[in-house]
């Protein structure tokens, strides 16, 4: 089931965004049918269950925004496959690699990624976004799928200068828009599929710029699952940034950046001018 976080031109700011149940196959671009639709939902679904409504809208007609705002954090994971830690000038660490980027660096598809100011090498990040669904801390390996509400994509837009000279992650990846979330939740993927692997694919201006397999993972989905909350408690809406496959590089004030993975879709965003 794909759970999309939508508007429109006739909802008013007072009833603000809607959530639906979206259809339709995707076709080998990751987009949606021209006969695609959605069925809105009685509110966010992760808090109210999968309640439908006699309403229903052309999914053409909408404007997707980002599939689910963490009520507290991301968490991102560095250096997940060994081509990425080793194109970043280093192995990757033994234990997963964790950092946070607020909740305020959450975008939605179509929105702008802004350049700020501060950087001089703002680059793309591909990756595949694990959405908790419930309160948890301590899951074992095993219970992992158990506390998993669906996968989204992500890009983990990084500004690589600032990270270097700073160190730490923070300011790095921690700017207003550096976290792209979308288009929908997929709640029906087990995470053995990605084990087995799914195409993650990054397109600058319409060129292949990243090309890799989620079976290149170094720590699978259950296992970051279980890492992450054996140190911190995860939410409703949390979510977790799986790392990204080599290939990471610059955009440009202008550039449209997009990220795709098999049977997830595609999310598209352009680069614009932080003032």
């Amino acid at each position: 089931m794909r759970i999309a976080r939508f508007t429109t031109d006739s909802r008013t700011d007072d009833e603000g965004p809607a959530y639906g149940v979206v259809s339709g196959e995707l076709d080998e671009f990751g987009q949606l049918p021209d006969d695609a639709v959605i069925v809105t939902l009685a509110g966010d679904p992760l808090y109210m269950g999968i309640k439908l409504l006699e309403e229903e809208h052309k999914a053409s007609d909408v404007r997707f925004l980002a599939p689910v705002l963490p009520r507290s954090k991301v968490v991102g994971i560095g250096k997940n496959y060994a081509a990425h830690a080793a194109e970043m000038g280093g192995e990757a660490p033994a234990e997963p690699l964790m950092f946070l980027k607020p909740n305020t660096s959450v975008v939605g598809p179509d929105d702008p990624i802004f350049y700020p100011r501060q950087s001089e090498n703002v680059q793309y990040e591909g990756e595949l976004a694990v959405v908790i669904g419930r309160i948890c801390r301590d899951v074992p390996v095993e219970k992992a799928t158990d506390v998993i509400y669906g996968y989204t994509i992500a890009n983990d837009v990084t500004a690589r200068d600032l990270q270097r000279s700073d160190v730490q992650f923070t300011r790095a990846k921690g700017f207003d828009s550096f976290c792209p979330l979308g288009p929908w939740i997929e709640t029906d993927l087990d995470p053995a599929a990605f084990a087995e692997g799914k195409r993650v694919q990054t397109f600058l201006n319409g060129d292949v710029v990243q090309d890799g397999t989620t079976a290149d993972m170094i720590h699978d989905i259950p296992s970051l699952v279980a890492h992450v909350s054996s140190v911190m408690t995860l939410l409703p809406g949390d979510v977790i940034l799986t790392g990204t496959p080599e290939g990471v590089g610059p955009m440009q004030v202008d550039d449209e950046v997009e990220v795709a993975i098999e049977g997830l879709g595609a999310l598209t965003n352009t680069v614009k001018e932080r003032r």
